[in-house]
């Protein structure tokens, strides 16, 4: 579909507003035009760049990290509320890949998919009891992964986490994570 201007402006806003991580290539594609033209959107509709957007995200208040120290937790966390939700964003670089295909190392998709399952309890102690983890396609260098944590169920002394990972809409990664916790004062079993 060809959209005008007047028509791409509003829904363009509207996808980003739902994705503020998406990029402006993506964006390209998805209207049928040039990043160039996406680009003019964006700023007659005073709407940053993602970097800008990314940090506008990072920079709104969420809760501290209690597990673990934010600099063991792999990626950056956007977004947090303990025993409830957390979202990271990796960005697959040199380093995280391998050199014969830039094909991103498993290890790192599961290491941030892990250490968001850790960051999202809310007790001091909390320790990787068992995973499901499965990868959907492949990885390269120069994407950013979102993974996305939710807490789907708190017992006395256990969390279940699911984690999604994702470069821009399509999922690379889905785990469920059963989570050792130290103590949990507010019920459960």
């Amino acid at each position: 579909m060809k959209w005008t201007k007047k028509q791409r402006q509003p829904k363009l806003q509207e996808r980003i507003k739902e994705d503020p991580f998406i990029t402006d290539e993506a964006l390209a594609s998805l209207f049928q035009v040039s990043v160039q033209t996406i680009r003019l959107d964006r700023l007659e509709m005073n709407i940053p760049e993602v970097r800008e957007r990314i940090k506008d995200v990072a920079q709104k208040q969420y809760d501290p990290v209690r597990a673990l120290p934010e600099e063991e937790i792999i990626g950056e966390i956007i977004d947090l509320e303990l025993d409830k939700y957390a979202i990271s964003i990796l960005d697959i670089k040199q380093e995280h890949v391998f050199s014969r295909n830039n094909i991103a190392r498993g290890h790192h998709l599961f290491a941030q998919a892990n250490s968001l399952a850790v960051a999202v309890i809310n007790d001091e102690l909390a320790l990787t009891a068992n995973a499901e983890i499965s990868f959907k396609r492949q990885v390269s260098a120069g994407e950013r992964v979102i993974a996305k944590a939710k807490v789907v169920d708190i017992r006395r002394n256990r969390t279940d986490v699911t984690v999604e990972s994702f470069v821009e809409q399509s999922l690379v990664f889905e785990g469920r994570f059963s989570m050792f916790r130290e103590d949990y004062a507010e019920g459960g079993e």
